[in-house]
């Protein structure tokens, strides 16, 4: 990267991908409604290779519970067997064709411990961030050393840097506060 505006862009798309990485795992946190992105990290032994279920079953969600059909019915017990390893605090069914899972209400420890686990998680993706924003300045002053931009410049590109962090910051803070109400709240 040869100038600041590279190396800020370059910040802020690294950042958006942070984001992108936290709603999709944000997705996996269960809410008490069945969504199939609760099954979004649960991988199958697929002829010896781990693979996400997604890529070996139609996944739909109905109220209340989740239906999962594989396309190869030799796979149902291993299936059943990746969704209860997963730890998502559900318990599947089959029944020779489809793997029923039922989703629970949580209760109220259960709600707490997954709103512990998503300020895990987010916490995280706040350390990501500050490792961009560390990872650019510091590009900023490389640039500025090797005398390719002036003074003014560099503080300006970590000014700059920083609104851009503040912003990132900003949004991860409010996805999380969204998710945290979503699961705390009793339907």
């Amino acid at each position: 990267m040869t100038t600041v505006k590279e190396i800020e862009s370059s910040a802020k798309e690294r950042m958006e991908k942070v984001l992108g990485d936290l709603q999709n795992a944000m997705a996996t946190l269960r809410t008490g409604r069945a969504s199939v992105h609760l099954l979004d990290n649960v991988r199958v032994d697929y002829y010896g290779n781990p693979t996400p279920l997604n890529q070996v079953a139609n996944l739909h969600a109905e109220p209340g519970m989740l239906t999962v059909q594989p396309w190869d019915v030799s796979l149902i017990s291993a299936i059943e067997k990746s969704i209860r390893v997963a730890e998502l605090g559900v318990n599947p069914a089959n029944d020779g064709k489809v793997v029923r899972v039922p989703i629970p209400p949580l209760n109220e420890e259960r709600r707490k411990e997954l709103a512990k686990k998503l300020h895990g998680m987010a916490e995280d993706h706040r350390v990501a961030v500050r490792n961009v924003r560390r990872d650019c300045n510091d590009a900023v002053k490389k640039l500025a050393k090797d005398k390719k931009i002036a003074e003014d410049e560099e503080r300006r590109g970590q000014d700059e840097m920083q609104k851009i962090t503040d912003a990132t910051m900003a949004k991860l803070d409010s996805m999380a506060r969204v998710k945290e109400k979503e699961l705390l709240e009793i339907r």
